[in-house]
Formats: C-alpha cells, structure tokens, sequence
C-alpha cells in the first residue's frame, strides 16, 4: 500500500473521531448536568417548605404565670456581731471553759484569771473601810464633848474646830473606801471572762497557765454572731429608683440568698438598708439584707448571689427558657403555625427564672413553639411534634445567664 492511501485512511479516522465527538459529548454533560441538578434540588428540600419529610421536634405551649421580679447583685455574708475577747485584768489564766466552735448565750463564762490577788485587795479594801469607819465613831465622839466644852467655854474655838474637821476628814475616807471598795470587787469579777454576745467560737488564740493582759493584741478567743446574719451586696446605681419605688428605703423586700450558680436558694430575708450614697467609682449602692440563718447555711465572708424580689408580676407570659434563641438580630422562637409549618418570631425576654423565661413581647398565651429541635430549622419549614426522649426529660435546665429586670428596661 502506498503512503498516499496510508495518510489518507489516517486522515479519514481522524475525521471520523472528531464527529462521534462533537456528536455525543453534549449529552453526556447534560446527563452529568441533571443528575447534579437532581441531587442539589433534593438536597435543597431537606427541612424546607419545598418538599421532604417534616423535621421532628419537641413543641410546648405559651403560657401565663406569676412571675417575679428581681434584680441579682454579688454579695458577702457579715456577721451582725463580731467581738475579740480581750481579758480586763492581768493575770495567770488559770482556766479555759469553752471549746473551739462553741455556741455560747451572752453571759456564759468561758475563762478564768487567777483570782488570787484581786480578792485579797477586795479584803484590804474592806479592812480599810472598817478602820476608817473605826476612826470616824471616835471622831463623832470627841466632836459631841468638845461641842458641851464649847458651849461653857472650857475649850477655844480653835480646839473645837480641829475636831470638827478631823470628822469631816473621816467621813470622807470612809466614802472613799467604800469607792476602793467598790473598784476592787470589780476587777475580782473582771477575773471571770464572759461571753459578750450570742456566738460561736472561733480558734483558741490563748492556752491555760499563760499570763494575759489588759494590753494584748491578739485577745483569746474570736466570737462571730451567726444568727441572725447579714449579706452586704451591691447594684448599679440606675435601679436604685426603682428599688425606692417599691418601697426599698424602709426595707422589707424579700432578698433571696443564693450559690455562686444561681442553682441553690440558701435562705430568705428582707431587705434591711439602702445606703445613702453611690459609690462614683463604681457607679453601685449598697445595700444590706438580714436573714434568720437557722440551717448556718451562710457563713461570714462567704460570697453569695442576692436576689432582691421587687415585686410579683401577675399572668405574666412564660415559655420555657430552651425556646430562647439568639441571632444577630436578637432573641427569637420557633412558632408553631396550625399548618404545622414554623415562623422565626422575634420576641423580648424580661429574664429568666430557672427554666422558665418571661416574654414582654412577641408571644401570646396559647401559642405553640418549638422546645427542642431547633438546629434543624428555617422559617417555612413542615414539622413533626413529637414526645421528648427519656434523657431529654431528665436533662437540667439550660444555664443561660439571666436577662435581669433592671430600671431600663421596660415596666414590670
């Protein structure tokens, strides 16, 4: 065969590639096309408006509910009373009758100085008492006779005088011995230490033989009052008006003592003082509360969450706090509509108690929204209520912070 009739079948497969080509590529995009078409339409429907099963969520109803209102601060618990028993006498402590963690009634006797020295100046004083007392019957004698002796002219009046006033001198040492007196029985008591107030005991800071005084620094013992007992806590300064308003400056609010997680009511009490300042550095005001603390449940310096009750709204609207969802648009919930399709519904949560929140705007009494489930969400799509799962039963509410009642933000 020549090159000629080589070259020309080449060129005629050449030809013919070229054609089957152009002829059956198109199709093959266009199938690869729909099938990626088909596969992006169905994946687009998944929990749409558009098509595809419902998206199955757990649903709960609006509600009405007295809700409170409060206003949350960072408290420390204070004693009432907090004394530092010095002894008033120096001397050998001869005896410690308290043990550490002792709750003591004021009056109890809990230690004892050697009384020794202080009652035998008790006895000197009496003695001295006795022999002034001795010197001035006399004194009263001779001051009769010389006043006869006078009247007849048997003694000057000189004479009569100096007896006159060596009584006068007598009378007055006999009251001041009675003042010795008086003073010495005094310190003898001081030898009994009492306890001042109603307390518990803290860490023996003395120990028996040791000689303790008047002076010393350190005391021996620390007594704390533990009921009643106070909490001091702060808020800032724009909801003191409000406080006012509800009657806050004579006390009685409630103010609940609360854990650091806001999980444990630990006691209630009232409100028992607003400062009379604002602290400018700050921009807060103090406040105190007095609980009763009978379970010693609040300790001194112990920090606490106070929650200070300013008042009960009546029928308020309540939603779980797991239908709170945040954007960047703010909260919202997933409505519930009778097509059983959902609505993003903006709304305006006042604040959250346990694990129920308090909607001022967006939902009424009734309604039903989405409790569980919303991850799975976008507005329009078709739902399925169902019952939530054992462990979803059992699982503890949500830990959101609250969104506190304060004087900004809004009427309660």
């Amino acid at each position: 065969m020549s090159k000629r009739a080589i070259f020309g079948i080449i060129g005629a497969l050449v030809l013919l590639i070229a054609w089957w080509g152009f002829h059956h590529r198109p199709a093959a995009a266009g199938s690869d096309q729909s099938r990626s078409t088909g596969a992006t339409g169905s994946s687009g429907r998944r929990g749409g408006s558009g098509g595809g099963g419902p998206v199955p969520v757990v649903a709960g109803k609006v509600e009405q509910k007295d809700m409170p209102i409060y206003l949350d601060g960072l408290g420390t618990v204070q004693a009432f009373n907090t004394v530092t028993v010095h002894t008033r006498v120096d001397g050998q402590l001869q005896q410690v009758l308290f043990s550490e963690g002792q709750d003591l009634k004021a009056g109890d006797l809990i230690a004892v100085v050697d009384p020794r020295p202080f009652q035998s100046a008790l006895d000197q004083a009496i003695a001295k008492k006795a022999q002034d007392e001795a010197q001035l019957a006399n004194a009263k004698v001779v001051l009769e006779r010389n006043t006869d002796l006078l009247k007849k002219k048997v003694i000057a009046q000189q004479d009569f005088d100096a007896s006159k006033y060596s009584g006068d001198s007598l009378q007055a040492a006999v009251q001041a011995d009675q003042a010795a007196i008086e003073n010495a029985r005094t310190q003898l008591d001081y030898t009994q230490i009492k306890s001042p107030i109603n307390g518990r005991t803290g860490v023996r800071l003395v120990d028996v033989g040791n000689i303790v005084h008047a002076s010393d620094q350190t005391g021996m013992v620390v007594i704390t009052q533990m009921h009643p007992i106070s909490v001091v806590f702060t808020l800032p300064e724009q909801n003191l008006q409000e406080i006012l308003n509800q009657g806050g400056a004579s006390g009685g609010l409630k103010v609940l003592a609360l854990d650091r997680g806001n999980t444990n009511t630990l006691d209630e009490g009232a409100l028992a003082v607003v400062d009379n300042e604002i602290d400018p550095t700050t921009g807060t005001v103090k406040l105190k509360a007095t609980f009763p603390n009978n379970e010693l449940k609040l300790w001194p310096g112990k920090f606490v969450n106070a929650r200070l009750i300013l008042t009960t709204r009546k029928d308020a609207t309540v939603i779980p706090s797991s239908v709170v969802q945040r954007g960047p648009q703010g909260t919202y919930a997933y409505l519930i509509k009778p097509d059983k399709t959902v609505e993003m519904r903006p709304i305006k949560v006042a604040q959250t108690e346990g694990n129920l929140a308090l909607v001022d705007e967006g939902l009424r009494p009734g309604e039903q929204v989405v409790v569980d489930g919303q991850y799975k969400l976008q507005p329009g799509a078709h739902v399925e209520l169902t019952t939530p799962q054992p462990s979803q039963q059992r699982r503890p509410p949500q830990l959101r912070q609250p969104t506190r009642k304060t004087a900004s933000s809004g009427k309660p």
